[in-house]
């Protein structure tokens, strides 16, 4: 992985999926070949054809409530030339992102994620103001199996699932028990183009294997360093006259 805005160089078959450039404040996952791609994310949402995926890292003055965030983020987009890539938007440092792969039988996959729990909720709870500053979970899992469209469908919810378990394998707590992600969380699903695409990507399957897998490394790693980070800063705080 680069942080100075060249792309990584793959190690293993997951690695090969997409490559990872860090330049603030723009993170990107590049994919050499064109993907299908099922997301909510702010900028070209819903089922896309693309070949990059970005994070804008922003910063709360960015964001007044005059702005529509997603104006904001396709208009620095195109002035970036991401104008075709899927993109979501994140207040943390993407330069504490966090990368994990898997494998399966004969299916891989890869995940790039953003963790920030500030506004972190239990699902079917209230969500009060944040207490901390805002932090969301941003992450894109690639597979390297193609999909129909219904079984992309299926992939997203596997890493919803699994995102949800590592928050909660976190210990982050909020009112009325552990949380299960924030309020504001995005998920992006990519799968190869071509046929034969797998009409399933459950928990049975070897694909939905990989991608839980990877999902749970890589937002469960991100949301520790969260916590660790952000208990350091308060202490940091603390000790302030």
């Amino acid at each position: 992985m680069s942080a100075d805005g060249g792309f990584d160089h793959p190690a293993s078959e997951a690695d090969a999926l997409f490559f990872v450039s860090c330049a603030r404040p723009w993170l990107t996952a590049r994919f050499v070949r064109p993907q299908r791609m099922l997301s909510w994310a702010l900028a070209r949402p819903g089922f896309q054809t693309a070949d990059q995926v970005v994070w804008l890292e922003v910063e709360d003055d960015d964001l007044p409530v005059t702005v529509d965030p997603a104006a904001l983020l396709e208009a620095r987009m195109q002035a970036a030339g991401f104008g075709d890539a899927v993109g979501m938007m994140t207040s943390r440092d993407v330069r504490r992102r966090r990368v994990a792969g898997a494998a399966s039988g004969g299916a891989s996959a890869r995940c790039l994620a953003t963790v920030g729990l500030g506004n972190a909720s239990r699902v079917g709870e209230p969500s009060p103001p944040p207490r901390e500053a805002w932090g969301t979970i941003n992450l894109l899992v690639a597979c390297s199996v193609p999909l129909t469209d219904a079984a992309l469908v299926e992939a997203l919810s596997i890493a919803v699932e699994a995102r949800t378990a590592a928050v909660m394998a976190s210990g982050r707590a909020v009112d009325g028990g552990a949380a299960t992600g924030t309020g504001t969380d995005c998920v992006v699903v990519a799968a190869p183009l071509g046929d034969p695409a797998a009409n399933f990507a459950g928990l049975h399957t070897d694909v939905g294997v990989a991608i839980g897998a990877a999902v749970y490394e890589a937002v469960k790693n991100g949301a520790c360093d969260w916590m660790a980070h952000t208990k350091d800063h308060n202490s940091a705080d603390e000790g302030r006259p």
